[in-house]
């Protein structure tokens, strides 16, 4: 029943904070120098790397984090890289990419908070079998002995952690479900948008983008990438502004699943609490109760 806390939320502060100082003239090395908290942060700045090296400590410093924060560092990376190599401005691509993180951390914020009233609830079901045996115990009733040395009991224990094990399942499963699946989208189209301002050919920039979504592990959408550069080519407009425009449309997309599958966790999670937590009390705390009743009752007869 347990979850984990925003993991996105650190990758978009300092994304942000990248962006504000890099349009502020900070050079690249220097802005690094001015962040702190985050561990990959740490990493960087002790590494003393050099701009052009920078991107790979982040990526080495990204191993080992959770999957989807891991893949927020990814793409600072590559947005790092990839304007180190073509000298284009970084910070706007950055900002950008910063309130997208922002946006997905806050899906994940929506998801904790619908989980909090399930989990406090399945909590107290839980602790209820503990008060159903010493209820019985003060009106003198053996339920534990019932539950823990009957065939009757062994049965009701048995029945009660098969239901408990179902409901954690389905929990996590559900909670999975409405995670965020992708930490940066549309960064194919970021990613190809700065090589592509950094001057060179979009030839030379497509080739660039594909070397570096598989140094750094980033999904592509290659037919995206081609269908947005085709109109480019036939509209006589820069693929930069249609590039953008194309990854602001992909974030609006990943942010309203995103919202959308927070607010009906918080409905979807009730089914194992009434299927599952709820037949488990019952199980766990009265089927044992009423045995030791009707047992006691048989025996005084």
């Amino acid at each position: 029943m347990s979850h984990h806390p925003p993991t996105l939320a650190a990758v978009a502060t300092v994304t942000q904070r990248l962006a504000v100082l890099l349009a502020a003239g900070v050079t690249p090395v220097s802005a690094w120098g001015y962040l702190n908290g985050a561990p990959v942060v740490n990493e960087v700045v002790e590494s003393r790397a050099d701009s052009a090296h920078i991107a790979e400590v982040i990526l080495a410093a990204s191993a080992g984090r959770p999957a989807l924060e891991a893949g927020g560092w990814r793409g600072l990376a590559a947005a790092w890289s990839i304007a180190m190599e073509t000298g284009a401005p970084l910070a706007p691509s950055l900002r950008d990419y910063a309130s997208s993180l922002r946006s997905l951390a806050q899906a994940q914020r929506d998801i904790a908070v619908a989980l909090a009233a399930p989990i406090a609830t399945a909590r107290m079901v839980m602790a209820l079998p503990v008060v159903g045996i010493l209820f019985g115990m003060v009106f003198g009733f053996d339920t534990a002995r019932t539950l823990f040395a009957t065939p009757s009991g062994w049965g009701c224990l048995a029945i009660g952690a098969g239901l408990m094990a179902l409901a954690v399942y389905w929990n996590r499963h559900l909670i999975s479900a409405a995670q965020p699946t992708e930490a940066a989208p549309g960064i194919e189209c970021d990613l190809m948008a700065i090589a592509a301002a950094g001057g060179g050919s979009l030839a030379t920039a497509r080739s660039l983008l594909d070397e570096t979504a598989r140094r750094f592990a980033l999904p592509v959408v290659a037919a995206r990438i081609d269908e947005v550069l085709d109109l480019s080519r036939r509209a006589g407009v820069p693929a930069a502004e249609l590039l953008r425009s194309e990854a602001d449309e992909m974030r609006r997309s990943a942010r309203a699943t995103a919202a959308q599958k927070a607010a009906t966790l918080s409905v979807r999670l009730m089914l194992p609490l009434g299927l599952c937590i709820l037949p488990a009390f019952m199980v766990l705390g009265v089927f044992p109760l009423l045995i030791a009743v009707i047992s006691s009752t048989v025996t005084t007869f």
